[in-house]
């Protein structure tokens, strides 16, 4: 097996996060394609379920339920090591794998990045133009993700941009614009720059 290394890093990845179950989308090998079988690659689509939340979503989740439901702003007692640093923070809110609720900072505004998921959790549920607030009703359906901004760096060149893998902050004027990495239908640079501008 090539890249057996790759896959059991993401064999014990999984079993760290709780995955109790897998599904497989798809396998098939090159000689699907050059129907050639003496030596072929072989390549699967697995879907891991039952994972944990990490700390970051787990903590916008409760947020959103706490605010929405009865009005209250969690009090955070223990904080992971991963969010006490400072950092821009981005909650989204998908129901129905439809964008429910987006709010974000592209810098730092609050003491820490816990502090930070709680402000931007609940703008998202509450005050993103775009949406009505999110109800009670909704809690159960709602899934979150949240994204963690490193230090903007500037670049230069188009080619230092892949959109895949990295957000890009536009400026123009007054206006500034922030896309987060990897959105499905971005693909290009091109498609980037017309989703912020």
């Amino acid at each position: 097996m090539c890249g057996y290394g790759t896959a059991a890093c993401l064999i014990y990845a999984a079993k760290e996060f709780g995955a109790v179950k897998t599904e497989l989308v798809k396998y098939q090998t090159s000689g699907d394609v050059t129907h050639d079988y003496e030596a072929v690659v072989g390549y699967a689509g697995i879907i891991f379920k039952g994972m944990k939340e990490s700390p970051p979503v787990r903590l916008a989740r409760e947020t959103v339920e706490s605010f929405i439901a009865r009005g209250e702003i969690p009090h955070l007692k223990n904080i992971s090591t991963e969010m006490k640093g400072k950092a821009g923070v981005f909650v989204s809110l998908h129901k129905n794998d439809e964008l429910r609720g987006c709010i974000g900072t592209i810098e730092p505004t609050e003491a820490n990045i816990a502090q930070e998921i709680i402000r931007n959790a609940i703008s998202a549920a509450t005050g993103d133009p775009r949406f009505n607030q999110v109800t009670a009703d909704e809690l159960p359906e709602l899934q979150y993700s949240v994204d963690i901004l490193t230090e903007p760096e500037p670049v230069t060149s188009e080619k230092d941009l892949d959109p895949k893998k990295y957000g890009a902050i536009v400026e123009t004027g007054w206006r500034r614009g922030l896309l987060l990495p990897d959105l499905e239908g971005v693909d290009r640079l091109k498609d980037s720059l017309k989703s912020v501008g």
